[in-house]
């Protein structure tokens, strides 16, 4: 498999957009209801939000392709500039790739460009329910606490998580 990794712009929005309605049921309904994965998703995967994540909140979008076809994604940005500390925001790989690398290689494209530009700690927030946690814990992050999170009418119980990012020399 010849997967690049590139950074993603406003063009990309409809490809991530594809992909996402490809991802985000099978991932979550487990754990949430219908009515909560499609209001989520509207909310974070329109492409007027997808715009405003990438131009006016400064998140960047990381795509990993293969021969053009995009099968997976992160975003990630800078939250707090004094300590550089640095939050994964999404990450996603479609489900018929899972287990191929590709969610691996997007978290160490995702650490080394926060490295690259002084971070040192990366943060996420996972469901407490959902099964990714173990592959986020294989990385190296540790669970700080717990949060509870207001959407709308709905709640996200999550586990926000940390990995100190340790600049080898």
């Amino acid at each position: 498999m010849k997967v690049k990794l590139r950074i993603a712009s406003v063009a990309d929005i409809p490809a991530i957009i594809h992909m996402q309605e490809q991802t985000w049921e099978p991932t979550y309904r487990a754990i949430l209801s219908k009515e909560q994965i499609e209001y989520m998703f509207d909310r974070m995967y329109s492409a007027s939000s997808l715009t405003d994540q990438m131009t006016t909140q400064c998140h960047t979008f990381l795509l990993a392709e293969e021969e053009g076809i995009l099968l997976g994604f992160a975003s990630f940005n800078l939250i707090d500039a004094d300590a550089q500390v640095y939050k994964l925001q999404k990450i996603y790989v479609l489900p018929g790739t899972q287990g191929k690398g590709i969610g691996r290689l997007l978290m160490d494209g995702v650490e080394n460009y926060c490295r690259e530009r002084g971070g040192r700690t990366l943060w996420l927030n996972v469901n407490r329910y959902n099964t990714a946690r173990t592959f986020y814990e294989k990385r190296g992050f540790r669970i700080l606490r717990e949060e509870d999170i207001p959407v709308g009418p709905y709640w996200m119980n999550d586990y926000l998580m940390e990995k100190e990012l340790v600049v080898s020399r």
